[in-house]
This record gives structure tokens, sequence and C-alpha cells, in this order.
């Protein structure tokens, strides 16, 4: 009698075992196949940063807008889904993708080596490039060479660390979380120069004129949108989109609005 009971036992766990397997292969399936996902929930979640304009930001009114914020809310009427925002940290944005706290980031992302190991990357929506900014009235610094023995500040976890990084004979390079705050320290003095995406620092100068200038233009950089790797029915999906609105003229429209000028005329 103990004998069956146990066996039958070890039966019902291994049952049990099997069926929670089976459900738990059919979630994966499920949560595996993104774009599926996004039609059945009718909602996309973007990951994105808000303090980098004008690409992402808050607004007087703390609107979340920006080009990226335009583009994605386009993507999403041509999906026929909602569009809803996860604000990450930059240099958290390939975890918290890869984790599923949302679906893609369009957040200034450049496309680097080290990134496209960790994530699919679209085809470039804009190319952007590094600025070396200073104070207005510094006429010290105009080639990189001039940088020598100086403190530049960059954005933590962005390529305008790696371009730092790569110059040599600085005496330090500084890290801020937020875009905007080594603008600060160099309004008063603690660091000389900053390197920043080009137009993240353009429209940054025009909010605050007079104050800065641009004094060396470096590299041109692809910037995409990072999808999980292996998730191309969804990058298909935002593809297919991202060509409809630079034909309808939607994007042309984004750039005039953001960045003063049309960079999708040929």
């Amino acid at each position: 009698m103990k004998k069956s009971v146990k066996a039958l036992l070890i039966f019902t766990i291994i049952g049990s075992l099997l069926a929670g397997c089976g459900g738990k292969d059919k979630g994966n399936e499920t949560a595996a196949n993104t774009l599926e996902k996004v039609k059945q929930e009718k909602k996309i979640k973007i990951g994105l940063e808000d303090t980098y304009p004008p690409m992402e930001f808050r607004n007087e009114k703390n609107e979340l807008v920006g080009f990226d914020v335009d583009l994605a809310n386009a993507i999403g009427e041509k999906l026929g889904v909602e569009t809803e925002y996860v604000i990450t940290e930059f240099g958290g944005l390939t975890m918290a993708l890869n984790s599923g706290k949302f679906d893609m980031s369009l957040s200034a992302i450049s496309v680097n080596p080290d990134r496209a190991k960790e994530v699919d990357f679209s085809e470039p929506y804009v190319k952007g490039g590094q600025a070396i900014i200073v104070k207005n009235d510094n006429t010290d610094i105009t080639k990189v060479e001039d940088l020598n023995d100086k403190t530049v500040g960059v954005q933590l976890g962005t390529t305008g660390e790696e371009a730092a990084k790569k110059i040599q004979g600085l005496k330090e390079v500084k890290t801020y979380d937020k875009a905007t705050q080594p603008f600060q320290d160099l309004e008063i003095g603690r660091i000389q120069a900053v390197i920043v995406d080009e137009f993240v620092g353009r429209y940054y100068l025009a909010k605050q004129e007079g104050k800065f200038k641009v004094a060396v233009t470096l590299d041109e950089e692809p910037i995409a949108i990072a999808f999980k790797k292996g998730d191309k029915e969804l990058q298909e999906e935002v593809k297919k989109a991202i060509e409809e609105l630079k034909q309808d003229g939607t994007m042309s429209e984004l750039s005039k609005k953001w960045f003063g000028e049309d960079i999708y005329k040929k």
C-alpha cells in the first residue's frame, strides 16, 4: 500500500513537472516573438533616456519630446499600436532591452562593434558625430591636439566618452549621468571642453546663445534603433515603417523641426 502510494506520488510529481515545462516553453515561444506580443497587446514599449535634446528630453511642461519621440510615435502609428516609453539611464539601455523591459530602444544610439555584439541594429536613421564644445571666449582649443593636459566632460556610456578616451594627453575625462550636466561645469570653469553628439551639442548651444561654441567636429557616426538579438520580425516591420515615413515626407518634416534642415534631402 505504501509502495503504491509512493509510486503514485512520484508519477504525479513527474507529470506536474512535465506539464510545467511544457507551459514554460510555450510562454517562452510567445515572448520570443516580440512583434506578435506587440500586436496582441496593441502597444510597443520604447526604451530611452529623457535628457538628450533634441533627440529625447523633457520640455518646460515636463512633456517627453524630441526627434526620437516623434519618430517612435510615427512608427507606432504605422504599426497600428500605442507607444509607451520606458525611461532608462543610457548606460543601462542594452541590458534593459535584453532583459525584456521594453521591445526596442530608440534613443540616439550610435552603432559600434561592441554594441553590435549585444543587440541587433536597424539601418541608420540619422548620422551624427562627436563635437568638441568650449566656452564662447575660448581661443586656445581649435583642434584635437589642443586638448592636451585639459579636462573634458562627457556623458557616461556614450560614444562621446569613447571618443574622449581615444584622445591622447588628456588630463582627465569626467563622466556625468545626464547630457546637460557637463555644460554646467564647463560654464563655471571646472572643465575646459565637452565632447558630445553634434546634434545634441548644437541644439544646446542654440538654447544657451552666446555661452558656448563648437571648436572641433569629429568623425561621423551612424545612429540606429536597437533590437534584441534575433528579433528579426519586429526589426523588419519597423524598417518597413521607416521607409514609408521617408517616402511620405514625415522624416523630412521631423528633421526640419528638430535639426533646422532636411537631412534626408538627396
